[in-house]
């Protein structure tokens, strides 16, 4: 039965009128094509407005009218956004998506199908059980594995540790609560969502045992039974250990292989924070990075960091799958008959979420579309322009590289400073930079010292383009030491 649209009032009816989405959607691709097409010339990264400025001048766009066209609204949002498709973007760790995974997203807001049951979400949840399946092979996990994805690292990473919690804590947690000291064990370079979920469960301050990193910012792995000990004689029952690859500050991946041994030892719980660098086990050429991930009981690979793939679409992959339906073992009626049998296609029963967006059919559209092997070359070539990129810093005078990079993150700063703060330096070279907008790069702290940081994410990114940024750099870094030495 065709819909009515003329018996719904105005705008209502326009709201829902096919001719309209077909002349707005055909504007829209061609607005976006010629915006991808503009960021290859030399358009800027960003133009960068304070907070305040930003809100007035929207606070003010709200108050006008009803344009009756949404194009108008999208040109403006696209002028004033960061532009991760420019070669020059190379600050956070966000996917520069392909072009498949993009449209795949205006499906799935269109389809709007919840995932948390499987009625509602039945593509979905069959496609997320494929990928699943597919990633949990890579990592080298056998048929017993099994997950989900979910909006997040964050989420995914909190969802493992409470598996580890319900895992290794005596009693229904569940149900009663816990009430002894738990702990948990993480490199101090972890991502602060690790420290953010410890205390969300209740672990508070003693029960966050941050393990120091060595010179190449990885978990010191010769610290792990001291600190045990230490946590035990304070009444501490130690659940888990984290492992980082690759940690977010710096790209480093701890020893898993280490890792792996000391939980088997103790009987403890292994996550793998992979949001970033779990992308390796599609590399021949750097999987060893993940060297005994397969040994984990839970691992954490982001799709929308180095899989090309639209924010948010982060799946969580247990070594025995059946343990995440031990997580959430609450009563739903009105979603499914019985909680506590194994449904795959149900995710809600191993996820916080209900209304999950169909975040599985991004990923798969860029995989069905390019094959595997575009995630492959994706991580070799961002890979291996950090590496150029370390030895360009290298090789010129005026700069210090933090460390040898593992992964596509590089650290460097500007150490011609002539007795100036070299962090006052480099923090003013950083802002110069963000409001010439030329390019698009992020700072970190490493043990005080405040270091430029670099995330190669675009692909189109060139070696030419990261010599230009060390040139603009040193260009601006020399005007900042210029503006310390004359107030001080």
């Amino acid at each position: 039965m065709m819909a009515d649209h003329s018996a719904l009032p105005s705008p209502l009816s326009e709201a829902y009128d096919p001719k309209h989405f077909r002349q707005w959607g055909h504007e829209l691709i061609d607005l976006l094509s010629d915006y991808i097409e503009q960021l290859a010339t030399d358009a800027p990264v960003l133009q960068y407005n304070d907070p305040e400025a930003q809100w007035q001048y929207w606070q003010q766009d709200a108050q006008q009218a009803p344009t009756g066209t949404p194009l108008p609204l999208f040109e403006d949002i696209l002028q004033k956004s960061i532009h991760l498709h420019h070669p020059r973007y190379i600050g956070h760790q966000v996917a520069t998506p392909a072009f498949a995974g993009a449209l795949a997203g205006l499906v799935s807001d269109l389809l709007n199908n919840g995932t948390g049951v499987y009625e509602m979400g039945m593509v979905s949840n069959a496609l997320e059980r494929v990928l699943t399946d597919w990633l949990a092979q890579r990592i080298g996990f056998d048929a017993a594995a099994g997950g989900f994805l979910t909006s997040g690292g964050s989420l995914a990473n909190l969802t493992a540790l409470l598996a580890a919690r319900q895992h290794q804590a005596p009693g229904n947690v569940w149900k009663e609560g816990h009430g002894q000291a738990l702990a948990i064990m993480v490199s101090e370079e972890a991502h602060y969502c690790i420290d953010r979920a410890a205390r969300i469960m209740g672990l508070g301050d003693a029960g966050i045992i941050k393990v120091p990193v060595n010179e190449k910012f990885q978990i010191q792995t010769e610290l792990l039974n001291a600190y045990y000990q230490q946590a035990l004689e304070a009444g501490r029952q130690v659940i888990a250990v984290v492992g980082c690859a690759c940690s977010t500050a710096t790209g480093s991946f701890d020893n898993l292989e280490a890792l792996a041994d000391f939980c088997a030892e103790k009987q403890l719980w292994l996550h793998v924070d992979a949001a970033h660098g779990g992308a390796v086990v599609f590399s021949e050429q750097h999987k060893a990075l993940v060297k005994g991930i397969e040994k984990a009981d839970s691992v954490t690979i982001d799709f929308h960091k180095m899989l090309l793939t639209p924010a948010l679409a982060t799946a969580l992959v247990f070594r025995q799958g059946a343990t995440a339906y031990q997580v959430f073992a609450q009563q739903a009626q009105y979603l499914w008959d019985a909680q506590q049998t194994t449904e795959w296609h149900n995710s809600g029963k191993r996820t916080f979420e209900c209304t999950k967006f169909m975040m599985a059919i991004k990923a798969y559209a860029i995989l069905k579309t390019h094959g595997e092997i575009i995630f492959t070359q994706n991580v070799e070539r961002l890979f291996a322009l950090a590496q150029r990129f370390a030895d360009l810093v290298k090789q010129h005078p005026d700069f210090e590289l933090a460390l040898r990079p593992e992964a596509n993150i590089v650290n460097f700063r500007y150490i011609n400073t002539n007795g100036a703060d070299l962090n006052d330096v480099n923090r003013t070279t950083r802002q110069a930079l963000l409001h010439q907008g030329a390019f698009y790069i992020v700072q970190t702290m490493l043990h005080g010292a405040l270091y430029l940081r670099v995330s190669i994410m675009n692909p189109l990114t060139s070696e030419a383009d990261l010599a230009a940024l060390l040139h603009e750099v040193a260009t601006l870094g020399a005007a900042a030491v210029s503006q310390n030495i004359n107030l001080c």
